[in-house]
């Protein structure tokens, strides 16, 4: 298939304005970035990386502002260096400790299992998407995804309908879980 001229050009064109608008975000990023140098010394203490506060180093969203997520550094993070809630996120992984696990994303919040057959229904099975939404421990930070299908007279799975509850349970059984977790922690 032979490119017209007119669209040769178009394109060499919206390279060119992509280059330039990359070149001019890269050239002013240099303005943010200031250097300090400075000999290090065995004797002095901040120069060890462990006494460093990074909470009141300056970033490009100014002093303690924003992190790469969005989020103010000042705030309190409910315990957890975590990207999600430590409680939520461990009390997801006991409650669906069964189900085999295909994806597990702490930073995002993400757990999603393999299909899963209860010896109970063999011609069923079931998959969950687990989404752990906020950093502090409440009732709305959880939210659980159900998928079922059922396995016709070919041997084929087909989607069938979950009933709207049994996500809500999931969910319960996550809070509950994740509760106690946060209560063995305050008594020891």
């Amino acid at each position: 298939m032979k490119r017209t001229k007119k669209h040769n050009k178009r394109f060499s064109g919206f390279r060119l304005g992509l280059a330039a608008a990359l070149s001019g975000f890269l050239v002013s990023a240099c303005g943010l970035y200031e250097e300090h140098v400075q000999a290090p010394d065995e004797n002095r203490k901040s120069d060890r990386l462990e006494d460093i506060d990074y909470s009141k180093r300056s970033t490009i969203f100014g002093k303690g502002g924003m992190n790469l997520f969005g989020s103010d550094t000042d705030k309190p993070t409910g315990g957890t260096a975590l990207g999600v809630n430590s409680y939520l996120w461990r009390a997801s992984l006991d409650t669906i400790s069964f189900m085999p696990i295909s994806t597990a994303d702490i930073f995002g919040g993400i757990i999603i299992t393999d299909w899963h057959t209860p010896n109970e229904a063999p011609n069923e099975r079931f998959k969950l998407n687990v989404y752990v939404l906020d950093k502090t421990l409440r009732a709305d930070g959880i939210r659980v995804a159900v998928f079922r299908q059922v396995q016709n007279r070919q041997g084929l799975w087909k989607d069938a309908a979950v009933p709207g509850e049994t996500g809500t349970k999931i969910e319960d059984a996550i809070l509950i879980r994740a509760r106690q977790l946060r209560n063995q922690s305050l008594s020891k």
